[in-house]
């Protein structure tokens, strides 16, 4: 049922990054007026053009009627390292210097975009998710702006990223992304989607026997229950056995994520 969406390929220029951004749409072929329409953007677009997306769409949209999902996935670019990140603070090697340029890109440039291009309002479910780097990003970029984003989905992501090297007296208190849940004085309306695959990696920094992305994925998921976030309504783990850190694995449990964002 791959005809049912088609793919339409983008150039954006962006004032806020100073350089082209590559978006590929994945639409609906058949989008009525009166449709309801969600819509999910994905970064690493790079990742997603290696995955069979079209098929995986067609099928998670035969299995439900509440809407039609349109998808933007953004490409990266060389300055990946430095637009992926936590806004404001930039992990021990100043990677993640460009991470608030790269948000006010989304908000303020993609967005207005991508409802040109739709000439139809999104009234549904708005999600924001990425591979690896880019999950940690779209988590970041959705917490930060709770009145836009509904879901965040996060594959094998990159929540190791720390203010200190290991090597200079790091302690799990110096990973970015946990203290900014923790520090927080918010609790944004969002659901959480997050996955690892028990092959992500082999680093074991604390020599427990479990993997680092996992565990650090684990100890955020400890950090939004302190935030009253509630398993399962809020947040679903997914451990993907055998999975490993690449557009393969991600590709797929992407149908499960697909079935659980936006599902009816």
């Amino acid at each position: 049922m791959a005809e049912n969406y088609k793919i339409i390929e983008e150039k954006i220029i962006s004032g806020f990054l100073k350089r082209e951004v590559a978006v590929t749409f994945y639409v609906p072929t058949v989008i009525y007026g009166n449709d309801l329409i969600d819509l999910l953007l994905l970064n690493d677009g790079q990742d997603v053009a290696k995955m069979n997306f079209v098929q995986i769409l067609s099928d998670a949209q035969q299995k439900q009627t509440r809407a039609k999902l349109v998808v933007v996935a953004i490409e990266a670019s060389l300055e990946r390292v430095a637009e992926y990140g936590v806004v404001g603070r930039p992990d021990f090697k100043q990677r993640g210097k460009k991470a608030g340029l790269y948000s006010k890109f989304i908000l303020e440039e993609l967005f207005p975009f991508i409802l040109k291009k739709l000439a139809q309002p999104i009234q549904g479910r708005i999600g924001f998710a990425g591979f690896s780097l880019g999950g940690l990003s779209a988590f970041d970029i959705a917490w930060n702006n709770g009145d836009i984003f509904d879901v965040v989905g996060v594959f094998s992501g990159s929540f190791w990223w720390r203010k200190k090297d290991l090597k200079a007296g790091y302690t799990d208190a110096d990973r970015i992304l946990h203290a900014m849940i923790d520090e927080s004085s918010t609790k944004p309306d969002l659901k959480f989607w997050l996955m690892t695959g028990t092959e992500d990696e082999t680093s074991d920094r604390n020599g427990n026997n479990i993997i680092d992305s996992i565990d650090d994925t684990v100890d955020v998921i400890k950090s939004l229950l302190r935030k009253d976030y509630k398993r399962p309504n809020d947040i679903r783990y997914y451990e993907k056995v055998g999975g490993k850190h690449n557009p393969e694995t991600w590709a797929a449990v992407m149908p499960a994520f697909l079935a659980w964002a936006f599902g009816d």
